[in-house]
């Protein structure tokens, strides 16, 4: 669809950026905050880039009033954040740690009073320690009792100050990182214990919009879903019909259970076949078609492209014989394991059109527009952009200046984009880029950056963490400014 002129963002289009709490904020042990699972799995030698954690991270913790002035300098209208589990209740379950809850009030009200609008997550990958080695975590379903506690406790206390919330962050991301190549906490290769696990949190899931639309009527609460489009990789029918598996695969079996309160039959029954399939009770069912979110959050970096599984076509063709065997969104290995439950439904392959990050990770603004498209016609929510961004080597340079033209060059295709699906008719409340300052990147350490503000600190030092606003900072403060 080709426009001579774009609809223009609303002028109430909340422009804003996005963080976790484990990334950025430090002070893991501090007033009472009780450790997660990431700060147990951090410390497993190997298992991140030069050991790097989150034991200081970005020192937020300590720092928010000068990140919540940069902030306003900005002229952020939204600030997309998530809350620590372990620092709310240590233990998980037991009782309320009260400086805990002071810190995230006294962070909102300074939010608040620079009028930029806090965007709550409720879980960012970073459940309590105490739950995994109490319950199993996510394996057992007395932590869906646990984890309404949490979210109790939350929404009593900012949910007259706060509209916006994210009950899961990428839960398609977490459960199989964590389950199934075990490159995230828990650190477990058994595709049966992951779909066992993705069920009970989508129950949890459930269980907390309910709550959520009991105890804060006036509010708005959705899933963040780190979602890919899915293309065919020729228009043969057997590539199409791979492409529609692979989205069944990779985003109907989440969005449809949170959208409908229903999986998706064709993954159902291939899970089923090959042994894996979650229990789903009655009671199960019921809770699932019960919980409708307000709005849906949608993480976009990039989609996948893909052509017929190889037990049918056996053949490698020009596409995959310089593709990485690497999952395009993941990036991680795919070995058979790995691959099991995808082996008959479809075969990822590169896209010979697309560009790359220097993670490999593909470059397609124009998916960006065909994901919001498609979630927004099939599912009929608005929708907020919880994430977009470059993650890339930045270099400090003299004078204190972090030249990251790449970075503005690619939110603003990714936006423009943005633009033209609001102009097709997707409606949109917001977008968040991530990240506002540079974080700890999971499995990357401090080398690959995000943000709009440089944090001078490195893998093997701290430094002095000094904030330095880079070129992309001003760009985006010139954009928010002229909402356009």
């Amino acid at each position: 669809m080709y426009y001579q002129k774009l609809k223009k963002f609303p002028k109430n289009f909340l422009w804003g950026a996005a963080s976790a709490a484990y990334q950025i904020e430090g002070a893991w042990n501090e007033d009472g905050k009780g450790p997660s699972i990431w700060d147990t799995f951090s410390k497993i030698p190997g298992k991140t880039y030069h050991g790097t954690n989150g034991d200081v991270a970005v020192d937020h913790y300590h720092r928010y009033k000068e990140d919540v002035e940069l902030m306003a300098k900005m002229g952020l209208k939204a600030y997309r954040f998530s809350i620590a589990w372990s620092r709310i209740i240590p233990d998980g379950d037991g009782e309320i740690n009260q400086l805990g809850i002071k810190f995230y009030d006294d962070l909102i009200n300074d939010l608040l009073a620079h009028d930029i609008e806090p965007v709550i997550t409720l879980y960012h990958w970073d459940i309590p320690q105490a739950l995994q080695d109490k319950y199993g975590g996510w394996e057992s379903r007395s932590v869906i009792d646990a984890f309404r506690k949490y979210c109790q406790a939350v929404f009593n206390a900012y949910g007259s100050k706060v509209k916006y919330w994210v009950t899961f962050n990428e839960q398609n991301i977490f459960t199989a990182m964590g389950y199934r190549w075990a490159s995230h906490p828990p650190n477990v290769t058994d595709i049966k214990r992951m779909y066992a696990a993705n069920h009970i949190i989508n129950l949890a899931n459930a269980m907390v919009i309910n709550l959520f639309h009991e105890l804060v009527p006036n509010g708005m609460i959705g899933p963040s879903f780190g979602y890919g489009p899915t293309y065919p990789i020729t228009a043969n029918p057997n590539d199409v019909l791979a492409a529609d598996n692979a989205d069944d695969f990779n985003n109907n079996w989440w969005l449809d259970v949170y959208c409908r309160g229903t999986y998706p039959a064709l993954v159902m029954n291939h899970l089923k076949a090959l042994g894996v399939a979650p229990e789903v009770s009655a009671a199960d069912e019921k809770l699932l078609k019960s919980a409708k979110p307000d709005f849906l959050g949608i993480n976009y970096y990039h989609g996948g492209t893909f052509q017929q599984n190889q037990i049918e076509h056996p053949d490698t063709d020009q596409h995959e014989k310089n593709f990485s065997k690497t999952d395009p969104y993941l990036m991680q290995p795919r070995s058979a394991q790995a691959q099991a439950p995808e082996t008959t439904m479809f075969n990822n392959v590169q896209n010979p059109y697309l560009n790359k990050t220097q993670w490999g990770w593909e470059i397609d603004p124009v998916g960006f527009r065909i994901a919001l498209r498609r979630v927004y016609e099939k599912y009929q929510l608005p929708i907020m952009v919880t994430e977009n961004g470059l993650g890339a080597q930045d270099k400090l340079e003299s004078d204190n200046v972090v030249n990251d033209q790449y970075r503005i060059d690619y939110l603003q295709e990714h936006i423009t984009e943005m633009q033209r699906a609001m102009t097709d008719g997707v409606e949109l409340l917001g977008y968040c880029a991530w990240s506002f300052t540079d974080l700890l990147s999971w499995l990357n350490g401090y080398k690959k950056r995000y943000g709009f503000v440089y944090i001078n600190r490195d893998d093997d030092d701290q430094k002095d963490l000094r904030r330095i606003p880079k070129k992309s900072f001003y760009w985006y403060r010139d954009f928010i400014n002229k909402n356009s």
